[in-house]
């Protein structure tokens, strides 16, 4: 009886402000899961067995070991509940750490199942007045599962995932540092026009054509070059 408690207790999330939320942020919708077509879900079924749901393996995607996270740092309430979490929240935790949970899209899932101890990755200010990356987080605890996805007064319950076979995951970050100066998305994007054009490490960047993603994957070039920015003059 006291393994199993011991076990219990080791599983369970870092705690956290009275409902915070990772979930979304980016979008602006109050959903991020991505829209898809009737004629797609048709294709995906006929070349995976008749398969529509998240069964979309991640076995022989591309590796990644840098990562974008986006996070809403401004107040919108669901249900009466703030989903608010911003780099400030994060950094006020205890040891500055957080599970993070909500992710309700079957690629972003999948992309923080692939993450590890370690990786770093920006904390992305989204769904705001100036989105962009505020500062840099890491992760502390490989994927496990989204406790709240059986919660029924949580924002992001899911009556559709049981106990026994559960749909999503989350990790844990930790706070590492802000930004030595906030990085806005229309920055960003410049570099990225200028890229795409010209060539560069930017060109293809997740932010600008998987841009609904709340997880994305960056190549360490991606990640590089945009601390790089820290340093250099706002274009």
């Amino acid at each position: 009886m006291f393994s199993s408690l011991l076990t219990l207790v080791k599983e369970m999330p870092p705690k956290k402000k009275a409902r915070v939320s990772k979930r979304n942020a980016g979008s602006g919708k109050d959903d991020d899961r991505e829209p898809v077509s009737p004629a797609l879900k048709k294709r995906k079924a006929a070349t995976s067995g008749g398969k529509t749901d998240e069964s979309s393996a991640s076995s022989g995607s591309p590796q990644y070991s840098r990562w974008l996270m986006k996070s809403e740092p401004e107040s919108r309430f669901e249900n009466g509940i703030d989903v608010k979490f911003g780099i400030e929240d994060l950094k006020a935790l205890p040891d500055q750490t957080s599970c993070w949970d909500g992710v309700r899209n079957y690629q972003a899932r999948n992309f923080m199942r692939q993450m590890k101890e370690g990786q770093l990755a920006f904390f992305y200010h989204s769904n705001c007045k100036e989105p962009g990356i505020a500062g840099i987080m890491k992760i502390v605890k490989e994927a496990y599962v989204d406790h709240t996805q059986f919660d029924r007064k949580d924002v992001h319950y899911d009556a559709t995932s049981k106990p026994d076979d559960p749909k999503w995951s989350m990790v844990d970050v930790q706070y590492q540092r802000m930004m030595k100066r906030f990085l806005p998305l229309s920055e960003l994007k410049k570099y990225h026009l200028q890229h795409r054009a010209k060539g560069g490490p930017l060109k293809d960047m997740a932010l600008f054509t998987r841009a609904r993603l709340s997880v994305q994957p960056l190549t360490t070039e991606e990640f590089d070059f945009i601390r790089s920015l820290e340093d250099k003059e706002p274009l």
